[in-house]
C-alpha cells in the first residue's frame, strides 16, 4: 500500500528524505515529487505549497499519477483552543473550509453549495488513532483531536479567533489541511492531517521561528516515522 506524505516546509520533507531509501525524483505541474521506501513502506513525497487550491491538486495529483492509497498531511497552524500552547499536535477528526461563504443563497457558512456529499470532511479513523496515540507516545507536547479549519487567509486576529472557534469549534486554522481532506474524500482514500502550533492566530509566533520550523519538522517527521512502522 503507498502512502503519500504532504509536508507544509521544505524543512519537513528534508527530513522524511533522510530517512528513507532509494528515492526517485519526479516533476509534475508545480510539485517535485519523491517516491521510495520508508521504513518498509512505499511513499511518495511532497510539498504542496501554500493553500487551498495547491493542497487540492497535490492530492489529486497523488491519487491518479501516483497511486497512493492513504495520504499524511504535516505541518503548522494557529490555535483557537486557548489551552493549545505553541510547540503542540493537533490531529484531525475532521476539517472544514471557514472561507466558503454562500450564506446569502440559503447555505450556511462552511457548506459547500450544490455538493453530493458533507462539508466536514472526516479522516480515517483508524489514521487518527494510530497518529494520536503515536504522537503522545513521542512528541513530548500535549497531543489534542479535534475539527482543523482551512482558508486562504493568515489569521492573526483575536476577534476573527474566537468567530471561528465559536462558529465551527475549530481547534486551529491553517491554509491546505480541508482542501486535501475533501480531495481525498471524494476519491475515497483514507487521510489524516497533523498539526504543529506555531502561534495563537493573534500575530504571535515564536521569536526563532526558524528553529521552531526545524525542530517541528523532525517532530513531525519522527511521528510519521513511527505511524509507518504501525502501518506496515
Amino acid at each position: 500500500m503507498r502512502t503519500a506524505i504532504i509536508g507544509a516546509m521544505e524543512e519537513e520533507i528534508r527530513h522524511f528524505l533522510s530517512l528513507g531509501e532509494s528515492f526517485e525524483e519526479h516533476q509534475k505541474a508545480h510539485l517535485t515529487l519523491y517516491t521510495g521506501t520508508l521504513h518498509g513502506t512505499d511513499v511518495v513525497i511532497t510539498r504542496c505549497g501554500v493553500g487551498k487550491v495547491n493542497a487540492a491538486v497535490t492530492t489529486q495529483i497523488l491519487i491518479d499519477v501516483f497511486n497512493a492509497e492513504r495520504i499524511i498531511f504535516t505541518g503548522v497552524a494557529g490555535a483557537l483552543e486557548p489551552s493549545l500552547e505553541i510547540g503542540d499536535l493537533v490531529v484531525s477528526e475532521a476539517c472544514r473550509q471557514h472561507d466558503l461563504d454562500a450564506s446569502p443563497l440559503g447555505f450556511a457558512k462552511g457548506e459547500v453549495p450544490m455538493f453530493d456529499g458533507p462539508s466536514l470532511f472526516r479522516a480515517d479513523e483508524n489514521l487518527v488513532r494510530i497518529a494520536a496515540e503515536t504522537a503522545e507516545q513521542v512528541s513530548g507536547v500535549q497531543v489534542m483531536r479535534g475539527i482543523i479549519l482551512s482558508g486562504d487567509q493568515f489569521v492573526a486576529d483575536r476577534d476573527r479567533v474566537a468567530e471561528l472557534r465559536s462558529e465551527f469549534d475549530g481547534v486551529c486554522v491553517e491554509m491546505e489541511g480541508a482542501a486535501v481532506a475533501h480531495a481525498a474524500m471524494v476519491n475515497k482514500v483514507p487521510f489524516v492531517i497533523l498539526r504543529s502550533i506555531s502561534d495563537k492566530a493573534n500575530g504571535q509566533a515564536p521569536e526563532n521561528f526558524n528553529g521552531f520550523v526545524e525542530k517541528t519538522a523532525a517532530r513531525s517527521a519522527q511521528i510519521v516515522e513511527h505511524m509507518l512502522n504501525r502501518l506496515s
